[in-house]
């Protein structure tokens, strides 16, 4: 943990993840002042876990709290729900069904806390830090080992009903296409677009295709990454692998567009390291399925934010909205 710089007001992000939890505190200028991770897996009682988190965390909030003031907690989580404050059936956590999650982080920490899902603090990050600032209509998309999502619609997030709104990564893409590892639902964005999806793609690919360099790996090395490689040594199917995804995805979010009409989509994520190779198929394909009153007025755009810290930046956005 490295402490950077002190400002008035600080906020602890906390981005919870299948394996590691990541949290940080933030000042109102989005400047990540101190950070650190702990395991999440291992703590089958909730409070376990947020006792190690309280006794890791809390010498470092005292310190910086001499001289500044600690205001709040923003969370992301898988299933997180920003109306009820809860951790919902997150099916790659070991705490099982309804954890009213803020309710204890408040108690512990004494002060209040917010909790969303993992896309949704992305997207908050990215309104307030990051290319999406002074935005009031956009979409982030995150393409990771999954595809999450973030609306904002006249300057908020789309949460719906009950929470759970903007699951765009399992909207379908192709009916009765590829059928997902989880959920087992066919042909939704989430089995084409992510890190998961690409690496489906390039196995299938290259087993067509001998001469294509991403048999030169071992099939348990094919990723995103070694795709990427292969891509810039100038292999025309790792290209093809990407031109494929692309268009799953830009096709995908001409819908996403037609429905909000935002100003600008974002990605965000591993896959974008990707660049031309993914975002130039597509915008195409995107372009290519929009109605003509909607072509070339929706900015596709990489987000401006660090991956390493954006996670920790959006949930400690919360705290400022």
């Amino acid at each position: 943990m490295t402490l950077v710089q002190e400002h008035k007001q600080f906020a602890l992000g906390i981005d919870i993840g299948g394996t590691n939890t990541k949290y940080g505190l933030v000042n109102q200028r989005g400047e990540v002042l101190l950070k650190g991770k702990i395991k999440t897996k291992g703590y089958p009682d909730v409070k376990d876990f947020i006792e190690v988190l309280y006794q890791t965390i809390s010498p470092e909030v005292e310190k910086m709290s001499k001289e500044s003031n600690f205001v709040g907690i923003g969370v992301g989580a898988p299933n997180g729900n920003y109306y009820n404050g809860t951790i919902e059936d997150a099916t790659n956590l070991e705490w099982k069904g309804v954890i009213p999650f803020t309710d204890y982080m408040s108690e512990k920490f004494g002060v209040p806390c917010r909790i969303t899902n993992d896309a949704n603090a992305a997207a908050l990050g990215e309104m307030m830090y990051g290319a999406a600032r002074g935005m009031k209509d956009f979409i982030m998309i995150t393409l990771g080992t999954g595809v999450g999502s973030g609306i904002v619609c006249n300057g908020s997030l789309v949460y719906g009903s009950d929470g759970f709104a903007g699951e765009l990564g399992h909207t379908i893409v192709k009916p009765n296409g590829r059928k997902h590892w989880n959920t087992g639902s066919e042909g939704s964005l989430e089995a084409y677009a992510s890190a998961t999806g690409i690496t489906i793609t390039a196995k299938k690919l290259r087993a067509e295709f001998p001469d294509s360099m991403l048999n030169d790996y071992p099939e348990d090395e094919i990723n995103a990454k070694t795709v990427h490689d292969c891509c810039l040594k100038g292999d025309p199917i790792a290209i093809e692998v990407f031109r494929y995804t692309g268009q799953k995805l830009g096709e995908a979010l001409a819908n996403f567009v037609m429905f909000s009409s935002p100003e600008a989509i974002l990605l965000f994520g591993g896959v974008i390291k990707a660049g031309d190779f993914i975002m130039e198929p597509t915008k195409l394909h995107m372009e290519r399925n929009l109605l003509p009153i909607f072509r070339g007025k929706v900015k596709l755009i990489f987000s401006e934010l660090d991956e390493a810290d954006a996670a920790i930046l959006g949930a400690s956005a919360m705290v400022w909205v």
